[in-house]
């Protein structure tokens, strides 16, 4: 592989909101293995405005555009879930890679079709699970491999959704619905769980779950209306590792005036504890603290990846592609796929089948 600087092309880029212009913008910006080659919005001015704002070579209005640029080597899509599986497969049927946000579909079946395709085409692939590349995950999975707390026993879990809570902004509705495929099963829920088996190097093989919807309506922060909430809320969860450790869990939507999030690493030689005054693991601010037997528990302090102006958001993301770009020129495998996607979807999927009983992954 050259070092050629990789072309990015993402789909749906506004210049003032959504998460590329947040997250995805910044954090190419500051790698040089990478060139912001072309953008697309269905209305070209806004297209042409983000181009200019941010320094894409290219503004175009359709996907079809985008994903046959010639200067386009990587298709990035951060628009909603559902339009993700005809958004990816256009890219991959054009023989591009592909960086995807989590969820990679609406459902596994979709998941696994994408990484089906992806694989017959044999191009990269990957999945916005960002919370792999946090530097505090990576150094709990170092601690982990090394032996600080013995054989993994059990984990525990306390997360506060955030949203899905008394109120949100109009901005975030979507997230009440769950034709959008962004609830809190979806999305806080689903990150946490990721990040804690990639920092445990293990995997679910069965889950049950209860999912109850505890507030019946939301208020909407603008205006102050009341609208359904027809998602879940609360979420008590059971999962077993192929290691054979247990891992419970309690998601709560809104924040919580005592923990928001705490997570707890229990093993036969010690014992690891991440929390954080934000709700859940994809967010940051973390604290973790640890001890080994004959120990008080202390502090754990964790080398910094991030650059001085990144905040977590941001940070998170710049290391995926540093993953990426690092997998395409060395021929590794050490940033999540879509193969890493249809793994967490058949966690997800699980949750929403069990009813309680527990399912096999």
């Amino acid at each position: 592989m050259t070092q050629t600087p990789i072309g990015v092309g993402i789909i749906g880029v506004h210049p003032d909101r959504g998460w590329a212009s947040t997250a995805h913008v910044p954090a190419l910006r500051d790698l040089p293995q990478f060139r912001l080659s072309a953008l697309s919005h269905n209305r070209i001015e806004v297209a042409q405005a983000a181009a200019q704002k941010f320094g894409f070579d290219h503004a175009v209005s359709s996907t079809e555009e985008l994903v046959s640029h010639p200067d386009v080597d990587l298709v990035v899509v951060t628009v909603r879930v559902p339009e993700h599986l005809q958004l990816v497969t256009s890219a991959l049927e054009a023989g591009k890679s592909v960086f995807s946000e989590w969820p990679l579909g609406m459902n596994l079946r979709d998941a696994e079709a994408m990484n089906r395709l992806a694989a017959s085409k044999g191009v990269r692939t990957m999945i916005g699970l960002q919370t792999r590349a946090n530097p505090t995950i990576r150094h709990i999975r170092k601690l982990v491999a090394e032996g600080y707390v013995g054989e993994v026993l059990s984990a525990t879990v306390i997360g506060s959704g955030i949203t899905w809570g008394e109120e949100l902004e109009d901005a975030f509705r979507y997230t009440l619905d769950p034709s959008k495929g962004a609830s809190m099963v979806h999305v806080p829920f689903a990150h946490t769980m990721d990040a804690l088996a990639f920092a445990l190097d293990d995997e679910f093989i069965s889950a049950s779950a209860t999912l109850v919807t505890r507030r019946a309506t939301i208020r909407i922060v603008e205006s102050q209306e009341a609208v359904p909430l027809a998602v879940a809320d609360q979420i008590a969860f059971t999962g077993r590792l192929a290691s054979g450790a247990l891992v419970i869990s309690h998601f709560r939507g809104g924040l919580s005036r005592a923990t928001n999030f705490h997570l707890e690493i229990n093993g036969s030689k010690g014992d690891l504890l991440l929390t954080s005054p934000v709700g859940y693991v994809g967010i940051g601010g973390f604290n973790l603290s640890g001890a080994q037997v004959g120990e008080n528990l202390h502090p754990i302090p964790v080398p910094s990846d991030f650059g001085p102006d990144d905040n977590v958001l941001t940070g998170n993301v710049k290391k995926l592609y540093e993953l990426f770009a690092s997998d395409l020129l060395s021929g590794t495998r050490h940033g999540p796929t879509f193969e890493s996607a249809v793994k967490l979807h058949r966690l997800i999927n699980a949750v929403e089948k069990s009813r309680g009983a527990s399912h096999e992954i």
